[in-house]
């Protein structure tokens, strides 16, 4: 198994390494729209990559960072201009109707902020925070800022465990889920924060 392991890992540093900067922006883009492409595949060996000298560790932040952002956008733009129109005709079939959709598009307009920030940093959902952003029609620089903010610390953090763990496998595979784990207790307690603030 963990030579199977070490296999995967190094295929996909021998991939990211050929496809370059750019490879690390398209990948990323595509892992914030709709397709189910985890960011620890790309960035990660990404960062090992800087750790031998073969990448700029600050551009690989910055590639993933960017691609995370043009992705999210385009999640942003579908659901503000085909999100409701497709939710109101085809949403009874889900059991979705029309005044939920006008509470989420309340609650998403009072804490869209937050919740854009923290939906970066939690796994799968951190594809689908544009939806309801656009939905609501969230203001599209504050829509920016805290999608960057949000992607900036995932992609720093995934860089900096491969920049510092290299192809040990084992070993990102615990540092991610104490990270994991620590994240969402974080945003477990600044939620709290900001709720009590807003009340």
């Amino acid at each position: 198994m963990m030579e199977l392991l070490h296999v995967v890992i190094d295929f996909l540093i021998d991939t990211i390494g050929s496809l370059g900067y750019f490879g690390i922006f398209f990948l990323m883009f595509l892992e914030s729209t709709f397709f189910p492409f985890p960011s620890e595949v790309v960035i990660i060996p990404a960062g090992y990559l800087a750790y031998k000298g073969e990448m700029n560790i600050f551009l690989v932040i910055l590639m993933g960072i960017l691609g995370s952002l043009i992705g999210a956008l385009l999640n942003y733009y579908l659901s503000k201009t085909l999100g409701r129109k497709l939710l109101l005709k085809y949403g009874h079939y889900i059991w979705f109707k029309e005044d939920k959709l006008i509470k989420m598009e309340k609650f998403f307009k009072s804490h869209g902020d937050i919740s854009t920030f923290n939906g970066r940093l939690i796994p799968v959902i951190r594809q689908y925070i544009s939806l309801p952003a656009g939905l609501s029609n969230m203001n599209i620089l504050k829509f920016s800022i805290y999608t960057s903010l949000g992607a900036g610390i995932w992609v720093t953090i995934l860089a900096l465990l491969g920049y510092f763990l290299g192809s040990n496998g084992e070993l990102i595979e615990e540092y991610l889920k104490s990270i994991i784990i620590a994240i969402l207790i974080t945003i477990t307690i600044v939620s709290i924060i900001y709720i009590k603030y807003k009340r």
